[in-house]
């Protein structure tokens, strides 16, 4: 069980929850300090403080003040008000990780919110009811407004959820798992929907997903060297040593490891002194890819462990303080850098293809046609990987130098957050395609040299991939393979693993 303090949660325990149903707990020392902190907003409302979004309207309506006998109408008003989301809704990983999220925030107890609105969270996620959530309508600031409403209508017992497969009424959900529907005390509703949880979730996804695919494209490369006759020398431990950069130095040696014993690869001289860069760099640019990886994952885990709703309540100080915490800009910059790791997977990838189906570019079958001329073999995958890198160009575009006012101008600068996210995603997902096209077509090639020269790593990637897409004997309509082979990709092994050696197993 993921036991949540608020400020202990890791990557590792998303994947767990989100990946592999983990329950999900409430630290009790936590659900006191919550239980304090709301007895801290319950006091201040009974000395007539003035509190932002507590007994104030919001946004631009926060000198409004309201009345005692209106504070839970505001909360809940807020919630219908808010809910504007649009578009597709989240994929269910996504809403389970929203879920989880939200709850870590609250838990730290800053948030003036009861410990029973935590633990509905917590029912939620350990009986897997999942909020629908429309993909778009967030500004990333004053957070995930529009995302998360749709969140907290279920903790009310309103709005659609995912529960045993299906698309249903949340009372519905609730009523066969026996939960009750919570009323909204003051403070409450606001505490809900102001945080990044939604760009966030969206980020932890991508960067669990981009994990395994940025293995998986290693070894893919690793084959392709094989079926191309690549030069083994670039991948040599002294010339990545010199110019220092971590990443590009263990790109290397995992090639070096996976192609230890292949009889395909050559030296250089052999057949050419040197090969495209596509080939010859690939540690530098796959190294910079991790880099950027690796940023994303250090905003990330902060993030999951931040407080990111206004205003906070600081018991021990009696005070409440209203700030911006809600802003996504660094969630925005880390989505928006990863992006471009993303698109240069899939750039350095297509490039590659285009060597393998090339009859002026290699010595193999033009486009590893069975019958060149009759048939057209893998041309056309080509095309499509390119038409993918070329979306992936628009999509790298950075959401976070946008910004629109918003709330009569009183929100007046805006991250961009989620936007950058969510087309983080949808990178991967093209670029998971354009990895598929090129195992095939290096499968393809590995073929015509002679797959007993292939090295031991990349000979059970080739068996294992074989199971999923046979080899192309003749024509047929390649966009099933693709489809197969980017869905065994996607679903295939633990993301949180890692190629070590020659381990490649680790994707079974």
């Amino acid at each position: 069980m993921v036991l949540l303090t608020g400020n202990s949660l890791s990557l590792e325990d998303i994947e767990k929850v989100v990946y592999h149903d983990e329950p999900v707990g409430l630290c009790e020392l936590q659900k006191n300090r919550i239980d304090q902190n709301r007895q801290t907003v319950e006091s201040m409302l009974t000395d007539k403080t003035i509190m932002y979004g507590i007994n104030t309207g919001f946004g631009k309506f926060s000198d409004v003040l309201i009345g005692e006998s209106d504070l839970e109408s505001l909360q809940l008003n807020l919630i219908h008000s808010h809910a504007c989301g649009v578009g597709n809704p989240f994929d269910e990983r996504i809403s389970r990780a929203m879920l989880l999220l939200r709850a870590n925030a609250l838990a730290q107890g800053y948030s003036g919110v009861r410990s029973e609105l935590v633990e509905q969270f917590l029912h939620l996620i350990n009986a897997k009811i999942h909020p629908v959530i429309p993909e778009q309508g967030s500004l990333g600031a004053s957070g995930d407004l529009a995302p998360l409403s749709h969140l907290a209508l279920v903790l009310l017992g309103e709005g659609e959820v995912y529960y045993e497969g299906k698309r249903i009424e949340t009372q519905i959900a609730f009523q066969k798992e026996g939960l009750q529907a919570i009323t909204l005390k003051a403070k409450e509703g606001l505490a809900l929907i102001n945080g990044t949880q939604a760009m966030t979730a969206v980020g932890v996804i991508s960067y669990l997903e981009m994990k395994k695919l940025l293995y998986q494209s290693e070894v893919t490369a690793a084959m392709t060297l094989e079926g191309l006759n690549g030069i083994i020398d670039a991948f040599d431990q002294n010339l990545h040593r010199v110019r220092g950069h971590v990443e590009q130095m263990a790109v290397a040696e995992r090639i070096r490891e996976m192609l230890l014993d292949s009889r395909l690869t050559t030296s250089q001289g052999e057949l050419r002194v040197q090969d495209a860069y596509s080939l010859r760099c690939i540690p530098q640019v796959l190294g910079a890819c991790w880099q950027t990886f690796h940023y994303a994952e250090e905003k990330l885990t902060t993030e999951i462990n931040a407080v990111t709703d206004n205003p906070l309540i600081f018991s021990e100080s009696n005070q409440v303080i209203s700030g911006g915490n809600f802003h996504g800009q660094p969630i925005a910059f880390a989505m928006d850098f990863l992006k471009l790791g993303i698109a240069e997977l899939a750039n350095i990838s297509e490039r590659r293809i285009e060597r393998l189906v090339n009859p002026q570019l290699n010595d193999l079958p033009p486009f590893l046609s069975p019958n060149p001329g009759l048939e057209s073999g893998a041309m056309i995958m080509q095309y499509s990987a390119a038409s993918l890198v070329s979306e992936n160009k628009t999509l790298a575009h950075p959401a976070s130098v946008d910004s629109i006012p918003s709330s009569a101008n009183q929100e007046d600068h805006v991250s961009m957050g989620t936007i950058a996210a969510r087309h983080a995603l949808m990178m991967l997902q093209n670029t998971r395609r354009v990895i598929a096209i090129e195992l095939i077509c290096a499968m393809q090639a590995v073929e015509y040299r002679g797959i007993e020269k292939m090295a031991e790593d990349t000979r059970k990637w080739y068996d294992q991939a074989r199971k999923i897409v046979s080899s192309i004997r003749k024509d047929r309509i390649f966009a099933t393979d693709i489809e197969n082979l980017t869905a065994w990709l996607k679903n295939s092994g633990d993301s949180s693993v890692e190629l070590k050696n020659r381990e490649v197993e680790v994707y079974e």
